[in-house]
């Protein structure tokens, strides 16, 4: 059985979900929480390289600009 949001789960089948369904839902949600997670990380590497571009970027001008 795939990862499932427990809590989701029994809130289901409280409200009358079937057991199946319940799990299948459950199981959906875990999966797009799991997906979310591994595009926030990708975001965060994504917003690092842009610092350190912008820095060398910054750095760069400062030299042809700058002077000496």
């Amino acid at each position: 059985m795939a990862l499932q949001l427990g809590a989701l789960r029994e809130a289901l089948l409280e409200a009358g979900a079937s057991a199946e369904k319940a799990g299948s839902a459950s199981e959906e949600v875990a999966a797009y929480d799991n997906r979310l997670e591994r595009v926030e990380s990708g975001l965060r590497l994504v917003q690092a390289m842009l610092g350190v571009n912008l820095l060398l970027t910054a750095g760069v001008l400062w030299r042809v600009i700058g002077g000496h």
